[in-house]
């Protein structure tokens, strides 16, 4: 089939690609010419492990091509993936501004019967606006349907997730669109669920809105813990041998940030509200998440004494989670700005992240030189291998605040470190 993705970010540009490994021939529209640019030069202008190699592959084979042309690549494609942001509103709900946009071009330039599939997250009921806009834009009615299709793939991760996948979401009332959407996977042996667009729209948000209850659930549990001198992994991994409850999202840390978790759990939390319904879990998983760092930096201060001012803070990790450049939402910049509030000195590290922060990067020597302490915020490989042993020395006090409970407490304590993590007893 021919298939067309609108928006080249993350979602995109993954699903573009793992199309053209299924034999597709694909497109990608993008109305951001520089990013169209670096795509066709086989440049991906994201962090995600495995994707450019994939990107070149199919971009030197021809497979894909990128085009910020709308009315020929909307004529032009069977299948039209929308993959656009839809970003936090002011009301805490998803602005679906770029959706209605996209629906607008592809009811104005459609020629032929399409299948138009929302593969971005979006709120329960987008489908049927969907279909409105496009029909409301159309010079001349077009028969057309469209889908919910959304997607579970996990930043660092995300090419392993795309090509596994543990299910696939199909919402339609169309039986045509069905038989397509059937053809286009028929190479996973995963799951497909059938339903109707908007439970296949509220899957996606419960889904992640359950992610993140059990990261908030495991992060207050480790402040009960940490009172109670009990180690916050041994309970992780004894609750996790459950297979009711399995260890994925039970690993204590300084909570969740990204793209999706924030702003899905707050667009669902907004849903219900709009229902009469309020859901109060998921407003004390919002709750517990915001507290989460505030928790840790009083942790810093105690053991530091009490006061921060003057101290210098080596930060290591500034995405939000290890194999991404992802900065949105990150527990890390919270740290880091309540640090500066606390008048610390601030330096910082990432194997990754090169732009779009506030203090200048250095090299991990560098960073930690003169710290009178040393924080690790994203669980990087890079520093889970570290030597140590040359560390130590470079620091003005060996200190380390392990905000991921990644590294070898007995260990690092051998070389004369003083360890503190999160309830890591």
């Amino acid at each position: 089939m021919n298939i067309l993705i609108v928006g080249t970010g993350y979602v995109g540009t993954t699903t573009g690609l793992i199309f053209c490994e299924l034999g597709h021939k694909v497109t990608g529209l993008d109305l951001d010419l520089q990013k169209i640019q670096a795509l066709q030069a086989g440049k991906l202008h994201f962090y995600e492990p495995g994707l450019e190699d994939l990107l070149k592959k199919h971009t030197d084979a021809k497979n894909i091509n990128f085009t910020n042309q709308t009315e020929n690549a909307i004529k032009a494609n069977d299948v039209i993936f929308i993959c656009v942001g839809t970003p936090q509103g002011t009301d805490g709900n998803a602005d679906l501004s770029f959706v209605k946009n996209v629906a607008q071009s592809i009811g104005q330039h459609m020629n032929q019967y399409k299948v138009i599939v929302t593969k971005s997250t979006v709120p329960v009921g987008t489908a049927a606006l969907v279909t409105s806009v496009i029909a409301e834009n159309q010079s001349t009615p077009i028969p057309f349907d469209v889908v919910s299709n959304p997607e579970f793939l996990r930043e660092g991760s995300a090419l392993q997730d795309a090509l596994h996948p543990d299910r696939i979401v199909i919402g339609t009332t169309s039986e045509t669109a069905k038989a397509i959407m059937r053809e286009l996977y028929k190479d996973f042996s995963c799951p497909v669920v059938e339903t109707h667009p908007t439970a296949s729209e509220m899957i996606k948000y419960a889904a992640n809105s359950f992610l993140a209850l059990k990261i908030s659930y495991i992060n207050e549990l480790a402040r009960v813990c940490d009172k109670l001198s009990i180690n916050v992994n041994d309970v992780s991994n004894g609750i996790g041998l459950d297979h009711r409850i399995n260890p994925h999202f039970l690993k204590a840390g300084m909570g969740y940030g990204g793209s999706c978790f924030p702003k899905d759990v707050n667009a669902l939390i907004y849903t219900a509200q709009q229902q009469g319904t309020p859901l109060l879990i998921l407003e004390a998983v919002v709750n517990v998440n915001a507290e989460q760092p505030i928790y840790f930096i009083e942790k810093i201060k105690q053991a530091l004494g009490g006061e921060l001012k003057n101290k210098t803070i080596a930060v290591l990790g500034l995405s939000f989670k290890a194999n991404t450049d992802d900065t949105r939402e990150s527990p890390s910049f919270t740290l880091i700005e309540r640090l500066l509030a606390e008048k610390a000195i601030v330096k910082t590290h990432d194997p990754m992240v090169k732009s779009g922060v506030p203090h200048q990067m250095l090299t991990i020597e560098e960073t930690v030189t003169g710290a009178d302490a040393l924080v690790l915020a994203t669980d990087w490989k890079e520093y889970k291998k570290l030597h140590w042993e040359s560390v130590k020395p470079l620091m003005k006090q060996p200190v380390i605040f392990d905000g991921r409970n990644m590294l070898d407490k007995d260990q690092v304590q051998k070389l004369g470190f003083y360890y503190f993590g999160i309830s890591n007893h």
